[in-house]
């Protein structure tokens, strides 16, 4: 098979995510109070050190009853006192005692069972009856059901998740050890970009990368820095010297394939850069670049360097920046890919693709089907995608065959 796609020396998707987790060091470990720590990575294991519920407490707001066995309708109990939830009590419970008590108080010593209001008829001040039959250590919290002393809650390289926060946080979690967050710089290539109607008019293009990406980012919460540079040897060394020294990963669209005007590639190399790829077997985005710097320091600086199409600049972020930026903070795992049903046949292509495609369950199968303008240049399909799907290199594909692929917000 001939074509751009099929040319030698070309590595594989997996090759590429492969050597991305391999050769990047994740940065230096630091501790953040736990409400500042979303979608940080930990950095260790955290055990409990209370019991929750921290006491045993009621279920319900109800009546606390102290009893031989299970009740029987119409069953009778003095009434001596109140119990509310925050509130310390020292009341106890005697046979054939009650106290009123709301959902979460603690529970009385002396306490068998709670009977919920709604089948507790109130006869005096000093007297209840049960309504209904009620079984023995009902609607009770007991201590340290959901979580005991010394429990694991989380693991390290686990990502913190508003549900993750709220569950340490209730475990009595205040502060955290994490991987710090890699400073980006994102670096935009090139003299074509527009910044008016006038501009576009004389041949140039409105920029989407830029947008793209400073998106991307804020979709998580993640603060990076951007930089437009001229396509000059000059300007693009001197840009790359200077963020080299002060970031964990410099992000770069365009100037990184083999034109009169792509510096990005023999530039990095020249200030000292390791490459560890160049060029992966994927459509859209071969001439991706990942390269690393190991400053005097000993710390390290990466360079990944996507293509400039905008579709291609789309892939590069959702696979290899987000597998780049985990392995930063000590994530160091494959992209999670689903599996699917093809919905319709596919042509052949030399290289793997990514297609941006909608998927949808129907009868309790997952499927997905392709959208038009799947060219590296075109976006306007991302209006209507919800997933990039992996189509193999080298393979005509059929309706009903299994897919890979991920979801996309």
């Amino acid at each position: 098979m001939s074509g751009c796609g099929a040319e030698s020396g070309l590595i594989t998707v997996d090759q590429a995510l492969d050597l991305i987790l391999d050769k990047t060091q994740a940065l230096a470990v630091g501790q953040l109070a736990l409400n500042q720590a979303l979608n940080h990575y930990l950095a260790e294991d955290i055990y409990s050190e209370i019991n929750l519920p921290l006491f045993s407490q009621s279920a319900v707001d109800g009546y606390a009853i102290c009893a031989q066995a299970e009740l029987e309708p119409n069953a009778i109990f003095e009434l001596i006192g109140e119990v509310q939830a925050g509130h310390h009590s020292a009341l106890q419970l005697k046979l054939g005692q009650a106290v009123r008590i709301f959902t979460g108080a603690k529970i009385p010593v002396g306490t068998t069972t709670v009977a919920r209001q709604e089948i507790v008829k109130v006869k005096s001040s000093s007297t209840i009856a049960i309504t209904e039959s009620l079984k023995n250590h009902a609607d009770i919290r007991d201590i340290g059901e959901e979580i005991a002393i010394g429990q694991l809650l989380a693991k390290q390289g686990q990502k913190l998740s508003v549900g993750a926060i709220a569950s340490l946080s209730m475990a009595g979690v205040k502060a955290v050890q994490v991987f710090q967050y890699p400073k980006v710089a994102v670096v935009i290539t090139g003299d074509e970009i527009a910044e008016n109607v006038e501009d576009v008019a004389s041949g140039k293009i409105f920029d989407a990368n830029a947008p793209l990406i400073q998106a991307w980012f804020e979709a998580s919460g993640q603060q990076i820095k951007i930089f437009h540079v001229a396509d000059t040897e000059l300007a693009v060394r001197l840009l790359i010297q200077d963020l080299s020294e002060r970031y964990d990963l410099i992000l770069t669209t365009g100037g990184v394939s083999v034109g009169d005007y792509d510096f990005i590639r023999p530039v990095t190399l020249s200030l000292g850069f390791e490459e560890i790829f160049w060029k992966v077997k994927q459509k859209p985005g071969k001439p991706m670049l990942f390269a690393h710097l190991k400053r005097e320091d000993h710390s390290s600086c990466y360079l990944l360097g996507l293509p400039g199409n905008p579709a291609a600049v789309y892939v590069g972020m959702q696979i290899y920046t987000t597998t780049v930026l985990n392995a930063l903070q000590g994530y160091k795992q494959q992209p999670n890919w689903f599996s699917a049903l093809l919905t319709h046949d596919l042509k052949v292509d030399a290289r793997e693709r990514f297609l941006r495609m909608s998927a949808s369950f129907d009868q309790a199968s997952l499927k997905v089907k392709s959208l038009s303008k799947q060219q590296s240049h075109m976006l306007s399909n991302l209006m209507h995608a919800n997933c990039l799907v992996r189509i193999p290199a080298g393979k005509n594909m059929h309706e009903g065959q299994i897919v890979q692929g991920m979801f996309i917000d």
